[in-house]
């Protein structure tokens, strides 16, 4: 079957106290990654772009779905391994390790760039997470400016003796 990344489908997190999964330790999980993709939230749902017209909450809806099917399976002493959008195991742990485990986008440096990533995508072997969008935590605006002011306080502190203080600074889009 081939992978899709479009599907015409409206994801809404459940609201309230029933659980859809076995704890609330992966019902937690579930309703962020469903309420990254809800229409109210997300940039293009229905091609699993959270924001940022790339960042993805999962590689594909096949992957999505496997997700979704392992969060409500998963038992107190299991941990659900995530690689760039896509469910690769259910490792028996206990029930003091996280439930899921992400790792998006990771290449090693020789490889890193964005013609290799992007063949990589097209293959359907990777996805580009964003800083937010494939760990389900996509929190709008509060986030982006938190990390945004994180990015400049570091560039104070490493280029500029610790602050940007009486300093113009000029950004593309970060």
């Amino acid at each position: 079957m081939p992978e899709s990344k479009y599907r015409q489908q409206t994801i809404r997190a459940p609201r309230g106290t029933v659980l859809t999964a076995k704890s609330w330790l992966t019902e937690a999980p579930l309703r962020m990654l469903m309420n990254n993709l809800d229409p109210d939230v997300a940039e293009n749902p229905h091609e699993l772009v959270v924001y940022g017209g790339i960042g993805r909450a999962a590689r594909n809806w096949e992957c999505y779905d496997a997700i979704v099917d392992a969060l409500t399976r998963l038992e107190a002493d299991e941990t659900l391994l995530i690689q760039s959008g896509k469910p690769v195991g259910v490792f028996k742990t206990h029930d003091n390790a996280p439930r899921v485990l992400i790792a998006n986008s990771n290449l090693v440096p020789h490889w890193a760039t964005w013609e290799h990533f992007n063949e990589l995508d097209a293959k359907g072997l990777a996805m580009y997470g964003q800083m937010t969008a494939g760990s389900w935590i996509y929190i709008g605006s509060q986030g982006i400016v938190q990390g945004t002011y994180e990015t400049f306080v570091e560039a104070g502190r490493q280029h500029y003796n610790g602050t940007l203080a009486g300093r113009w600074v000029l950004t593309a889009g970060l």
